[in-house]
């Protein structure tokens, strides 16, 4: 056997190999989501649902920017985080207005809410991305992710 065809040989399994990996990567990448779906990364991990949950959902603002939360960090109106009685502190939870079919993904950072009936309290951003802001509440499904 010419001692070039077996570099060659080599050389083209190489490439084989490289591009079956490349590949690969390429379909196990998550694909881009659209819609309304905010407070996520364009492109990330598949997020697992653990739990989910249904009620009314409320949000908060407003006089409680820039207190402190249950975790001890400041409340920022402006991020997507949440209030839940049981979840642990950074949880992240996908919530969805089952009236308008809006979703975000927020993070557990406080305790509440303090009102009968209610399961989550959003920061006010996370309210307007999902369109309930004006109202003050909605129906929410709450899916804890993993």
């Amino acid at each position: 056997m010419h001692p070039l065809s077996r570099a060659s040989c080599r050389a083209r399994v190489a490439a084989v190999v490289l591009a079956i990996a490349a590949l690969a990567a390429a379909c196990g990448a998550p694909a881009k989501r659209g819609g309304k779906t905010a407070g996520a990364a364009a492109v990330g991990p598949v997020q697992h649902v653990q739990q989910v949950q249904h009620g009314m959902g409320s949000w908060y603002g407003g006089k409680h920017h820039g207190g402190k939360t249950a975790s001890g960090e400041r409340f920022d109106k402006h991020a997507m985080t949440a209030a839940h009685r049981s979840f642990k502190m950074n949880t992240r939870v996908r919530v969805t207005n089952q009236r308008n079919g809006r979703s975000v993904i927020v993070r557990i950072n406080d305790r509440g809410p303090f009102v009968r009936g209610r399961i989550i309290d959003v920061s006010e951003a996370a309210a307007e991305v999902l369109g309930m802001k004006q109202a003050g509440v909605a129906p929410v499904k709450v899916e804890r992710l993993r």
